[in-house]
């Protein structure tokens, strides 16, 4: 019979907002156990368990990626920090000599170090600052052009002796922060083509919504590339947000019906309030509780505040505008950070850039827009894109 297989190395995870939890801590807990499971599942097999704070994931053989395993959980929301660690007895000797191992090419690249350690288990016989100093001086009698430097070191050796074993790793690393994804129901997301909507499909997820995205196509105006674009930018969300449903709405006929039967200076805002109608369908029909779009107060005509009270008098669900306080250079910013800002400046337009009026009213009243929408039968072009709807899988 073959021996299980041990492994020298593990994953340990610190949870963020969780540990703020009280009662129903476990439910977050678990769902992000059940998310990092999924994103884990090309890297190879692993064993997750929890356990003061903590969770520890462990390779089951040694085929496992942990490279790729430490690139999907730092993009996995309702993680504070986490460490790739090696594993060794809750002996001195052998978590002196672990260090020097595990961390041996960084020690011989730095000038300064420090040990830090934390006792997790009082039944070990050294404290913690008896650990430090029994490691810290091993490490110097290995590599004695090093020295000690307790406020700025180029390299923090962290020992952490718990209930399985003692870990030792480098200085922790960032997670994504936020809430596990699904503990904070589910939403609609508007995407477009564009840099904002992402941002806000990415914004949302970190505070635990699970995504279903919502497009408008509106062929032959907007091309395949335009469409494949989207997909694109939902494929680098999904990386944090997890997997998603895009329903694609054909607006064609929709758009070319305000065109040709209402004031050019209404053509956007009476074309959002259809987004808003054919939007808020789908999000019923998948069981969403919200929208979300991807407006940022004045950056264009139609969100201004009179515009956005236009556009919200049709809603009938809460309207999720993660980036409305935000300037362009915020959302720039994390579009850079998250990947989605050299795709979102590809050169396929999206349906929002089809019919633009060249003098848009700015400060629309509700009235006004109603009656020049009166004109057009919208049941009618509501029921027909509504129908024509396509679903992918992201």
């Amino acid at each position: 019979m073959n021996e299980p297989y041990t492994p020298d190395e593990i994953i340990l995870i610190k949870n963020g907002e969780l540990a703020l939890k009280g009662l129903n801590r476990r439910t977050f807990e678990d769902a992000l156990m059940n998310n990092l499971r999924y994103r884990l599942r090309h890297s190879g097999e692993f064993t997750l368990r929890k356990s003061q704070s903590t969770i520890y994931i462990e390779p089951k053989n040694p085929y496992a990626d942990m490279e790729e395993a430490c690139d999907c959980v730092s993009r996995v929301f309702g993680i504070a920090a986490f460490s790739r660690a090696r594993v060794t007895s809750k002996d001195l000797g052998a978590i002196q000599q672990a260090a020097v191992e595990y961390l041996g090419e960084r020690l011989q690249e730095c000038a300064t170090f420090k040990v830090e350690a934390k006792r997790s288990d009082k039944q070990f016989p050294y404290t913690s600052p008896e650990i430090s100093r029994e490691v810290g001086g091993y490490v110097l009698s290995r590599y004695p052009h090093l020295k000690v430097d307790v406020h700025n070191p180029d390299l923090l050796i962290m020992v952490e002796v718990r209930d399985f074993g003692a870990y030792i790793h480098a200085q922790q690393l960032p997670g994504a922060g936020g809430m596990p994804v699904g503990t904070g129901g589910k939403a609609a997301i508007l995407i477009s083509g564009g840099i904002d909507s992402p941002v806000a499909a990415y914004m949302m997820a970190k505070r635990g919504i699970k995504l279903t995205a919502v497009h408008f196509a509106s062929p032959p105006y907007t091309s395949e590339r335009a469409e494949q674009k989207v997909i694109s930018l939902l494929e680098k969300v999904g990386r944090y947000a997890g997997n998603m449903t895009m329903h694609i709405v054909p607006f064609t006929h929709i758009q070319e019906e305000i065109r040709n039967h209402c004031p050019e200076e209404y053509f956007t805002l009476i074309m959002r309030r259809f987004m808003m109608r054919l939007a808020q369908k789908v999000a019923r029909d998948a069981d969403c509780k919200a929208l979300i779009t991807g407006e940022s107060l004045g950056q264009v005509a139609s969100q201004t505040i009179p515009a956005l009270a236009v556009t919200d008098a049709l809603a009938s669900m809460p309207v999720f505008r993660p980036l409305i306080g935000m300037d362009k250079e915020e959302i720039v910013t994390i579009a850079r950070r998250i990947d989605t800002f050299e795709l979102s400046i590809q050169p396929y337009e999206d349906c929002c850039t089809v019919f633009t009026p060249r003098h848009p009213n700015t400060r629309p009243k509700l009235r006004l827009v109603e009656e020049a929408e009166s004109v057009l039968d919208v049941q009618g072009l509501v029921k027909e894109a509504m129908q024509g709807i396509r679903t992918l899988q992201i």
